[in-house]
C-alpha cells in the first residue's frame, strides 16, 4: 500500500503503561529498533511538556540516523482565546525540530465544554488556527482526534466538524482515537466509512484495548478505508493497552497481502519485539500474537504428531516471517513425536531409537506427576535427555554435601550462610557463602566452591526466581515447585525443580542452571 502510515507511539503514549518508566538514552535505543522494523512514523513524545521529552528531541537531531521512519512530535492545540503563533506549547513543538508534529485535538463536546471548558466553536477555531499555523511553518500536521468515537454517537455532526477543520486547515492525516478503548470492530467500520464519505479527509486509526478489540478495530478501520494505523510495540499503553503495532503489521501484510514493510524487516519482528522489552524491563507476554514465546508453541501430543507431519497443521504461518520458531513443550501430555521433535532442538536425532524415545517419555510423565514441569523448563529438559541417552558427561561436580543455616538476630539482620562442599577437577573443595536468603547464599557458596575448577561460572547470573506451592491444603509441608531463570549475559534459560522442602527444590534448579550454563559454554568436565 503506496503511503500507507506505520505509525508507532511506544515512546509516548506507550510509556504511559503502569511499570514503565523510559529515560531519555532508553527512547532512544528503542527509536533504533522501530527504525529498524521498518515503521514510517516514530511519536518521540510532547516536547515542552516534560524536561525527559524536550531533552530527547534535542539529542534525537544529533544522536539518530534513520532508514525507514520519520520523527514525530506530539503536542496539543493552542488553548482557548490565545494565538497558535503566541502560545509557548506550540512553539515548542517547532522548536524540537521535527517535520511532523500530531495534535491532539477534543471532538467530543463533553470534554469540549468541561475539560477544556471552552466553547464547542472555540475548539474548532483552534483546531484550524494551531494547524494552519503549523504547516505555515513548513511542518507535516497530523491530528489525533480524541475521544472520536464516543463524540461521534453523543453528536455526530461535530465530531465531523472537527475532522473538516482540520482536513481544510491542511492537516495530512486526521486519527480517529477510540480513547476509552470501548468500541466494536462493526461500530468502527461504520464511523470510519461515514466519516470517509463526508469530510474527504484522509483518515487514521488509534485504537486502545478496553474490550480486547483494539487489533480488531484497526482491522476494521483499514478495511473501511483508512491508511494510517498507529499502535505500540507489546501493546504498551494505559489500562488494558494499545493496539498491538506489530499483530496489526503482521495481519496486513501476511494476511491480506499489504506491503508495509521489506519481509526480511518483518522477520526481524520478533527480536524487536524481545528488544524493546529488555530496554523497558517490562517481562514480554509469552502468548503474544506473532512473536511471543508461545506463538507457535506446542504441547498436546496430537498436535507435536501432526507438526511433524507438517507443520501447517497446526500453525497460521511459517513462525519465519516473523521471526520466530515452533517450540515442543514436553509434559505429560506429550506423546512420542513432542519428546522428537524436542529433542531434534537439542541437536539429538531420536527417529532410530524407538526404545530411548519410550524410555525419556515415560520418565518425563512420571515426573510431571511429582509436579515437575518441563514445558516451562526446556533447560532441565534437555539435561534430563542428555543424562537419560547418555550422551554427555554432565558432571561437572560430586556434591558431598550442602547446608543453610539463618542467623536471625532481630529486627531485619536476619543472614543466612551456606556451606557447600564438593569434589571437582580431583579436588576436594569446601565453600562457604552468604546471602540475603538461603537461595541467594546457597548460590553464592555453589559458586565459590566451583569457580576454583570453573572460573567460567562467574559469567552465569541469576535473573529470576519463581516459586509455586503444589499442594496448598498441606500447608506447609506442601510440595513446593521452583523455576530458576539464568543467564550468561545474551541468552537465558529455565531450570525447575520440586521437593517437600523449597531449599532442596531450588537446589536442584540452581544446579541444573549452573550445568547447563556450563554446558552450553562449551566448558568440559574437569
Amino acid at each position: 500500500m503506496t503511503g500507507f502510515h506505520v505509525y508507532d507511539t511506544t515512546l509516548r503514549d506507550g510509556a504511559q503503561q503502569e511499570g514503565i518508566n523510559v529515560s531519555v538514552a532508553d527512547k532512544l535505543a528503542i527509536c533504533r529498533h522501530l527504525d529498524e522494523l521498518g515503521v514510517t512514523h516514530i511519536e518521540g513524545g510532547w516536547p515542552g511538556a516534560n524536561p525527559n521529552d524536550t531533552e530527547f528531541f534535542a539529542r534525537a537531531g544529533t544522536e539518530l540516523e534513520f532508514t525507514n521512519a520519520t520523527l514525530a512530535a506530539f503536542g496539543a492545540t493552542r488553548r482557548a482565546g490565545c494565538a497558535a503563533a503566541d502560545d509557548p506549547q506550540v512553539q515548542a513543538l517547532v522548536d524540537s525540530g521535527a517535520s511532523v508534529i500530531t495534535l491532539v485535538a477534543k471532538a467530543h463536546p463533553g470534554h469540549v465544554e468541561r475539560a477544556l471548558r471552552t466553547t464547542r466553536e472555540e475548539n474548532l477555531a483552534m483546531i484550524g488556527d494551531t494547524v494552519g499555523h503549523l504547516v505555515a511553518q513548513g511542518r507535516t500536521v497530523m491530528v489525533d482526534a480524541e475521544h472520536f468515537f464516543d463524540g461521534y454517537h453523543l453528536d455526530r455532526g461535530y465530531a465531523l466538524a472537527c475532522v473538516s477543520a482540520a482536513h481544510e486547515a491542511g492537516a495530512e492525516v486526521i486519527a480517529l482515537c477510540d480513547t476509552n478503548g470501548g468500541m466494536l470492530p462493526d461500530q468502527v467500520f461504520d464511523v470510519v466509512t461515514d466519516v470517509i464519505d463526508v469530510t474527504g479527509a484522509r483518515l487514521g486509526i488509534h485504537c486502545h484495548n478496553d474490550t480486547g478489540c483494539a487489533v480488531a478495530n484497526s482491522m476494521a478501520a483499514v478495511r473501511a478505508g483508512a491508511d494510517h494505523v498507529q499502535g505500540t510495540v507489546n501493546a504498551y499503553g494505559e489500562r488494558t493497552g494499545n493496539a498491538d503495532l506489530i499483530t496489526v503489521l503482521a495481519n496486513l501484510q501476511l494476511k491480506l497481502g499489504h506491503e508495509l514493510v521489506e519481509p526480511h524487516r518483518l522477520q526481524d519482528a520478533t527480536r524487536i519485539a524481545h528488544a524493546v522489552s529488555e530496554v523497558t524491563n517490562y517481562p514480554p507476554f509469552s502468548r503474544q500474537p506473532y512473536v511471543g514465546s508461545g506463538a507457535f508453541a506446542h504441547k498436546a501430543g496430537l498436535h507435536a504428531s501432526a507438526v511433524k507431519v507438517d507443520p501447517d497443521l497446526y500453525q497460521h504461518i511459517d513462525p519465519k516471517a516473523v521471526g520466530n520458531g515452533v517450540r515442543m513443550l514436553v509434559s505429560d501430555m506429550a506423546g512420542r513425536a513432542t519428546v522428537e521433535l524436542k529433542s531434534r532442538e537439542f541437536g539429538i536425532d531420536l527417529s532410530e531409537d524407538p526404545e530411548g524415545t519410550a524410555r525419556v517419555l515415560a520418565r518425563v510423565k512420571e515426573l510431571e506427576q511429582q509436579g515437575y514441569t518441563f514445558d516451562a523448563a526446556d533447560a532441565s529438559f534437555e539435561l534430563l535427555l542428555r543424562r537419560m541417552l547418555g550422551r554427555d558427561d554432565l558432571e561437572y561436580a560430586q556434591i558431598e554435601s550442602w547446608r543453610v543455616m539463618i542467623d536471625a538476630r532481630g529486627g531485619n539482620d536476619a543472614l543466612a550462610e551456606a556451606t557447600v562442599k564438593a569434589h571437582a577437577g580431583g579436588q576436594r573443595v569446601v565453600a562457604t557463602g552468604e546471602g540475603n536468603g538461603p537461595v541467594n547464599a546457597l548460590d553464592h557458596g555453589l559458586r565459590e566452591a566451583l569457580s576454583v575448577v570453573y572460573p567460567e561460572i562467574e559469567r552465569l547470573e541469576l535473573i529470576d526466581y519463581k516459586v509455586r506451592i503444589l499442594d496448598a491444603a498441606h500447608g506447609t509441608d506442601a510440595i513446593t515447585r521452583v523455576l530458576i531463570e539464568t543467564s550468561d549475559g545474551s541468552t537465558t534459560w529455565t531450570t525447575v525443580g520440586v521437593a517437600g522442602n523449597i531449599v532442596e527444590a531450588s537446589w536442584e534448579a540452581l544446579m541444573d542452571g549452573i550445568t547447563y550454563g556450563l554446558r552450553r559454554s562449551g566448558v568440559p568436565v574437569r
